[in-house]
């Protein structure tokens, strides 16, 4: 049985969890990354990743700024520069225009397999961060200065600092009795690539209808990538159908604004909830990512939302280690609570808000809907403020999700 000492432990080598390690990287504190499974990071080049993150301006910047973005730029990314979001029940619309931004795009399309192999590739260029995948945890201890973690394999680690980067079922969070809040939305997520008649002219369509979303992504050959929110009946339905009778119905779905879909991929379909963990953080303990707080996809926010909480982390040790602090105690770390809870919780009100505003057929809903649809695109100053937002360039951000000065 060995013993080994690190300053940061870092539970989860996903994609927020990697870029967190990158954010510490060539810095003077030793930081290990545990990841339970191998990540497949050998996608065939001619199929596309099911699972796509639309990447923000401040999360590129945060991979940029780690190190990481040029990994993905190599593989494969896809920028969408124009927005159309409409209503099925009504004629409200809106557009958003990189162009009227001043911006060369408004995000861009990355399959998570690429995320995830640009950041595992990251993170090993880096002296002061161990990758130990595969690698399953037993228990935790908590102590006043530190963390002792229990290997499978009987070995322990120990760290100031333990992270839970996790996912949503956290074992961390699970392990320091932490509770969650939240419900299932009784909502499905269909997903899959496809090609249609017509081309995506590189943007990003998403039509709202009684039972949920549908959006097409577009993706750098001319594909998109879908994600369609529905009913769990509807959604055992579509990907259970053949795939000439999903691609109809799937036309249908986008009201034919690319004409009709001429090929499908495998599909996959996941449950949607919101969650939120009633602390962010303990004494050596911080939650991350959907560790913390989990969303519906409907504006794409999930995986942006948990980069900001790395990299403000990462802000938050940095700088306790400059004024020689403690970065592991709890009066430093309810700084980064502070930050991103208000954040996190105002974003997973405001989706939760428009999915309970779109997702229905109440006859007052849809005309306040279709009103605030059509004013808010009328509006440009107010409109181009949201988009801004949304993307990152407005509010207070963490220095990695900053442009660096050059």
């Amino acid at each position: 049985m060995s013993d080994t000492h690190y300053d940061v432990l870092i539970v989860g080598g996903g994609m927020v969890g990697a870029a967190l390690a990158c954010g510490l990287g060539d810095s003077k504190l030793s930081v290990a990354v545990i990841e339970a499974r191998e990540p497949d990071l050998n996608w065939p080049p001619a199929e596309y990743d099911i699972r796509v993150s639309a990447i923000t301006r401040a999360s590129q910047r945060i991979f940029e700024n780690i190190g990481a973005w040029q990994g993905m730029k190599k593989r494969r990314i896809s920028p969408y520069r124009d927005m159309h979001v409409w209503d099925a029940t009504g004629s409200g619309v809106i557009h958003f225009d990189a162009a009227e931004l001043g911006e060369p795009d408004l995000g861009h399309i990355i399959e998570n397999s690429v995320i995830q192999a640009a950041l595992v590739e990251c993170l090993q260029q880096f002296s002061n961060i161990d990758y130990l995948c595969p690698l399953s945890l037993a228990g935790v201890e908590w102590g006043d200065d530190g963390v002792t973690v229990t290997t499978a394999d009987g070995d322990s680690l120990f760290a100031s600092l333990l992270v839970g980067a996790d996912g949503g079922r956290s074992w961390v969070r699970e392990q320091a009795g932490i509770e969650v809040k939240g419900w299932a939305y009784d909502q499905t997520a269909v997903v899959c690539t496809v090609k249609t008649e017509k081309p995506h002219q590189e943007t990003a369509w998403q039509r709202f209808m009684p039972t949920g979303p549908v959006a097409f992504l577009p993706l750098d050959d001319g594909s998109s990538s879908i994600v369609w929110s529905t009913s769990p009946e509807q959604a055992e339905t579509l990907t259970a159908m053949g795939d000439g009778e999903f691609c109809q119905q799937l036309s249908q779905a986008l009201d034919g604004r690319l004409g009709q879909v001429i090929r499908v991929g495998q599909r996959g379909a996941f449950p949607l909830k919101l969650q939120h963990a009633e602390q962010y953080v303990r004494p050596r303990l911080a939650l991350v990512g959907d560790a913390a707080h989990t969303i519906h996809p409907l504006a794409g926010q999930g995986v942006n939302l948990g980069l900001a909480d790395a990299a403000t982390l990462v802000q938050v040790i940095q700088d306790a280690v400059l004024g020689r602090e403690d970065f592991g105690s709890y009066a430093v770390l309810r700084r980064y609570e502070r930050w991103r809870k208000a954040d996190n919780l105002t974003m997973l009100a405001s989706m939760d808000g428009f999915k309970r505003l779109f997702s229905n057929d109440n006859l007052p809903l849809r005309w306040m809907r279709n009103i605030g649809l059509t004013l808010t695109n009328a509006l440009s100053p107010l409109k181009n403020n949201i988009i801004r937002y949304a993307m990152g360039l407005n509010g207070t951000l963490p220095r990695l999700a900053k442009r660096r000065p050059l």
